[in-house]
């Protein structure tokens, strides 16, 4: 399967429950789309840190994407605290190897 094909598996996966083509969420999480459907790149990218585990979105997003989308307020954001914690810990170390 190639890359971007499995990228939009799991995009397809992450929006079971929405009527919005795959290829517009890859598209947000990359930065080259505005919006899917009601979905910014914040609230799509706290719903995939809430939905897949760090190396599957590793798979879907460089280390630089994810830096970017990583914000403090997409942290603050995440539904339960240990995620939070995980998260803010990430973020930092992300800040300090990019």
């Amino acid at each position: 399967m190639a890359m971007r094909e499995e990228k939009l598996k799991f995009m397809k996966s992450l929006m079971w429950d929405y009527n919005i083509p795959p290829e517009h969420c890859l598209e947000v999480l990359e930065g080259t789309r505005k919006n899917a459907g009601h979905y910014t790149e914040a609230t799509l990218f706290r719903k995939m840190l809430e939905s897949y585990r760090w190396f599957t979105i590793l798979k879907i997003l460089s280390t630089k994407r994810i830096a970017e989308l990583l914000t403090d307020d997409v942290v603050k954001s995440l539904r339960f605290k240990s995620m939070r914690t995980n998260y803010e810990f990430i973020q930092k170390k992300l800040q300090r190897a990019i």
